[in-house]
């Protein structure tokens, strides 16, 4: 689910951002009144464009809080699993490293 909304605000993080900065070329060739209306919008579009990238980060820090906070009760809890697991990823890691 995570990645499915990554992928999305990302997507539309693109769009808003390709909008804003076609109004922004709109705009330098425009003046007055139509000019300012212009850059207004593309403004709008870019504080939209920053509001969900923070609400993709909030998401991201309270997700990665919750799987630090199970991994730090698992290691609590069971100290000798923990070790046989690191070194198990460890030496798996190291076998697959010494292949290259």
């Amino acid at each position: 689910m995570l990645n499915s909304n990554i992928k999305t605000v990302r997507n539309d993080m693109r769009t808003l951002i390709k909008e804003a900065q076609d109004l922004f070329r709109e705009a330098t060739q425009s003046t007055g009144g139509k000019a300012d209306e212009l850059r207004a919008k593309g403004l709008s579009l870019l504080d939209t464009a920053m509001d969900r990238a923070q609400e993709v980060q909030s998401m991201a820090v309270e997700k990665s809080k919750v799987a630090a906070q199970s991994t730090d009760e698992f290691v609590q809890t069971n100290p000798w699993k923990a070790v046989g697991i690191a070194a198990g990823a460890g030496l798996v890691v190291g076998l697959l490293l010494s292949r290259r």
